[in-house]
């Protein structure tokens, strides 16, 4: 069964950065989709950033734009890990922050909150 566990999240101010990681186990993603969404409080949720791959050699990084030149999505191979680097964080940036994954090569078709796999998601809280 795959698993997905987010860590990194935290408190920082405005301006911050903030990284947060997403591990995978019970499976190897080299091929499909893993990436980010978020979901504030009373809000809906938000894609944010996804990577996809085809062949598990070639990983190519899609950002919304509303996050564009901000956050970064990169897969760390020591780690096995997909991690989503923020900066400039600003305080509209709060939210719980979630992983995702497919693994099915059709998965350009769907939100990544709409992806089979999800984590429990890891609090990030952006302060004034």
């Amino acid at each position: 069964q795959v698993q997905l566990v987010e860590s990194g999240g935290g408190s920082v101010h405005a301006g911050e950065s903030l990284k947060v990681s997403c591990e995978v186990s019970g499976g190897t993603y080299n091929r499909g989709g893993m990436g980010w969404f978020r979901q504030a409080p009373g809000e809906g949720r938000e894609g944010l950033a996804v990577l996809y791959t085809s062949t598990g050699k070639t990983y190519v990084p899609i950002h919304a734009d509303s996050v564009k030149g901000r956050f970064t999505i990169s897969k760390d191979n020591t780690k096995n890990t997909v991690d989503l680097q923020m900066n400039s964080l600003k305080t509209e940036d709060t939210a719980m922050y979630y992983c995702a994954a497919d693994w099915r090569l059709d998965c350009r078709t769907r939100q990544t909150y709409d992806f089979p796999f999800l984590g429990r998601g890891t609090q990030v809280t952006v302060s004034s």
